[in-house]
């Protein structure tokens, strides 16, 4: 532990030594070393599965450059072969439907789409027994450097035989480093065209040297043993290029503002209509006559639409065509391209104050962050935040008037049109029928996106980022699902691999003590696994380690006030009919088949042999379900019930009382039917004592209560245009109507957005719109679980 903590926590090396040479250190802690030379030299000793970094000369035009790689194929067997997975690797396709009579296809894992399919049958008909081993390649430069603009250019590979879970989390190890590709800008070329062709042939020149070994494997097969110690005879094909747009144009070739996919002219970016894809052997024919002379080599690139590349990489990779290789970036192409376009063309349409203001006055939910200044002033917004406003965009806008008495239909159309997209693309799981709502999603926004032009904010839709979401739905049958390619996974991975590694140099020739520190690294983290492992007895390995279902409603062990009266129930938390409906229900308990009258009549009867409640600030829900795949990663969800107070620095905190989704008889848990929205004003528990005086029948007795103000029921419709469900407080004679039911009939917190143009002049903040507004719209876009129940 203490080797493991130098080596990644520590401070720098001297620091370490000074450190390890306390008088007695060494000794108290049993440390066989008194420096890091000494520990350095230990762990270099040690094995790894992972091979050790290269140093290769490349040359392209004359320039000279040094790449840092790792053997491909011995990089594959670290992944195939690790103990690790070997419980968890997939071996060939399937086919997976969601009906008996399997009309309806599933898609998520890459082995339940197309590809793998494809690839199979090939390789089966030149011989039998192959087992496919999906490359998926990543590269992205990433600065490592705040001030000074130096620039590391990693590759990251995996493969696709394990599941996405364990490729998408760092700590598991299914993602490595197999580069670092040169980053040098020769800004002593001053020729800009010659600067920019030696950059992307040096690109190609450095790939092509990684991944040649996985021309033969991939044709004849290499022997290789999974953890599990079976050989197979395997074919690493290149499958997938996960990577930016940037990226993307650099890997197939084509010119800034094209497809990399299709022969879409850049014209016609902007128009709802396919096009063919590129076609590979016309490409590589153009490619080949580099052996010609200079001029025709030209012309005959520029003739298919290609850059003049020396040799590309894919050229000669078995069983693999770029263009269908480039998968969609839901980071770059969505979060930082459509839902960005999006919210700045909102931002231009609208008085910024107003907008603003709106923001502010949302309530709050555990899945909804509060922007507190707006979103207007915010700059620099990173993926993660756009996806925050995209959680309250259009309940922003839903009322607010255009300028020149423009009809604000079609703008609501388009948003909600683009959210519904972005939110069906992030499925983990997808069949025929959802991807039949993401082309329905992408066709309504085409059908609405003029309004933009009418405003006077865009002249035409020409951008690649929209025109690849056509291509979005053949990917994901062609590849499977987009989390098992979203570069938010790679910018992780450049924080462990990129910019700590840099952290951890002299930054002076940083990339051989980068590679050093990596594989460093790899073997401390290798080695601690082994120790406790065999620590353990040496138990089979369990990455997903079989687990019951947490319970739906997870409750704190005590409560966070005992002993709270009626009286400060009333005035403190809202419960302002507390002793009412707490007896109203007991008599329902005891009494099921009993009429309303006769409830009443029970209920004033009842005098309770207490006067305290213990009252619980919040409750914890499990959205997830034993019988589905995750719906994103975070599966938990927090609802808070909880007066005003002050905190321990003397400022004052407003109160909080969530919303929540109640189950009514429902026994579906997607849709509104038999569900109902209410106020949870207190979650509470009758003190233990009592229970057995106030309970008779033989009924369970539930352990947790909660007191609620209703909303009215959900009608049958939502909304037209923007597609929410409208809601308003249940007042009878006046008065909200309040109820208790016992916890487990809270099924999760739901987000509301107020009515804004109910407001007469007030002035309404997060802390109070829920006591002064009465109109508000159920929003669908909170979280994915809130998405695919209410959408």
């Amino acid at each position: 532990d203490v080797a493991r903590w130098i080596n990644l926590r520590g401070p720098g090396s001297n620091a370490s030594t000074e450190l390890l040479q306390i008088p007695e250190l060494k000794q108290r802690l049993g440390l066989s070393y008194d420096t890091t030379k000494k520990l350095n030299s230990l762990i270099d000793s040690l094995p790894s599965l992972r091979p050790r970094f290269k140093r290769a000369k490349v040359t392209v035009q004359g320039e000279s450059f040094h790449l840092y790689f790792r053997d491909v194929l011995q990089c594959i067997q670290a992944l195939y072969g690790n103990p690790k997975f070997a419980a968890h690797l997939v071996f060939a396709p399937e086919r997976h439907y969601a009906d008996p009579d399997m009309t309806i296809r599933m898609y998520h894992e890459m082995h339940t789409a197309k590809w793998w399919w494809a690839v199979q049958i090939q390789l089966e008909k030149a011989k039998t027994g192959a087992t496919v081993i999906p490359i998926i390649i990543s590269t992205d430069k990433t600065q490592i450097t705040t001030w000074g603009g130096k620039q590391a250019y990693p590759v990251y590979m995996t493969i696709g035989n394990l599941p996405k879970d364990i490729r998408r989390k760092p700590s598991y190890g299914g993602q490595l480093l197999l580069a670092y590709l040169p980053t040098d800008k020769l800004e002593h070329i001053t020729n800009a065209s010659a600067r920019r062709r030696i950059l992307l042939n040096i690109m190609h020149k450095c790939m092509s040297h990684i991944l040649a070994p996985l021309k033969l494997a991939g044709e004849n097969g290499i022997p290789m043993a999974s953890g599990d110690g079976n050989i197979r005879r395997c074919h690493p094909i290149f499958a997938a290029d996960a990577c930016d747009y940037l990226e993307q144009i650099a890997t197939v070739g084509c010119k800034m503002g094209e497809c990399p996919t299709c022969q879409c002219p850049p014209d016609s970016l902007g128009d709802n209509k396919k096009y063919p894809m590129r076609e590979l052997e016309k490409i590589l024919d153009a490619l080949h006559t580099i052996d010609t002379d200079p001029d025709s080599f030209l012309q005959a690139c520029k003739k298919i639409g290609v850059k003049p590349i020396i040799h590309p990489f894919w050229e000669d990779l078995p069983y693999c065509d770029i263009h269908y290789s480039i998968t969609p970036d839901i980071l770059h192409q969505l979060l930082q391209g459509l839902i960005k376009h999006l919210t700045n063309w909102i931002k231009s349409t609208y008085d910024s104050h107003e907008l603003d203001a709106r923001c502010q006055a949302l309530p709050p939910n555990s899945h909804v962050r509060q922007f507190l200044r707006g979103i207007t002033p915010l700059s620099k917004v990173t993926g993660h935040e756009h996806h925050d406003i995209a959680r309250i965009l259009l309940g922003l806008i839903i009322d607010m008037e255009l300028p020149d008495g423009i009809s604000n239909i079609k703008l609501l159309e388009a948003t909600r049109a683009m959210l519904d997209f972005l939110y069906l693309a992030e499925y983990p799981v997808h069949s025929t029928e959802s991807l039949d709502l993401l082309k329905n999603a992408l066709d309504r926004f085409h059908a609405s996106k003029d309004i933009f032009i009418q405003l006077g904010i865009r002249s035409d839709f020409n951008l690649p980022k929209l025109h690849f979401l056509l291509h979005y739905l053949d990917s994901i049958k062609w590849l499977g699902t987009l989390d098992n390619f979203n570069t938010e996974y790679t910018e992780r991975l450049h924080i462990d691999l990129a910019k700590d590694a840099y952290e951890a140099t002299n930054h002076k020739d940083e990339l051989p003590q980068m590679t050093l520190w990596l594989e460093r690294k790899e073997k401390v983290l290798q080695f601690h696994d082994y120790i406790k492992w065999r620590l353990n007895g040496c138990p089979p390995y369990e990455i997903f380690p079989v687990q019951n279902p947490p319970t739906c409603i997870i409750m704190t062990k005590h409560p966070s006030r005992s002993n709270v009266s009626f009286e400060l129930l009333r005035t403190q938390y809202g419960a302002t009919y507390i002793e009412d409906a707490l007896a109203r229900y007991i008599a329902e308990h005891e009494n099921p088949h009993a009429s309303a009258a006769q409830i009443e009549r029970i209920a004033k009867s009842i005098e309770f042999p207490f006067s305290k409640l213990h009252i619980f600030h919040k409750a914890k829900f499990w959205l997830g379900s034993s019988e589905q795949h995750p719906l994103s990663a975070n599966e938990f969800d927090t609802l808070y019930a909880k007066p005003e107070r002050t905190n321990n620095k003397g400022d004052y905190v407003p109160a909080r009382f969530d919303m929540a989704l109640v189950n009514e008889g429902s026994v579906t848990t997607v849709g509104i039917e038999g569900h109902r929205v209410a106020q949870v004003r207190a979650i509470f528990q009758i003190p233990h004592q009592v229970v057995q005086q106030i309970y008779h029948s033989n009924r369970p007795i539930p352990r947790y209560y909660a007191y609620l103000e209703w909303f009215d029921k959900f009608h049958a419709i939502p909304k037209p245009y923007h597609n929410f469900y409208a809601l308003k407080r249940t007042i009878r004679n006046g008065e909200r109507m309040a109820i208790v039911v016992p916890i487990g009939y809270l099924q999760r917190s739901v987000h509301i957005f107020p009515a804004f143009n109910t407001n007469k002049g007030e002035v309404w903040k997060a802390s109070n719109v829920l006591e002064k507004c009465n109109h508000f719209y159920l929003n669908c876009f909170s979280d994915r679980h809130a998405y695919h129940h209410f959408a």
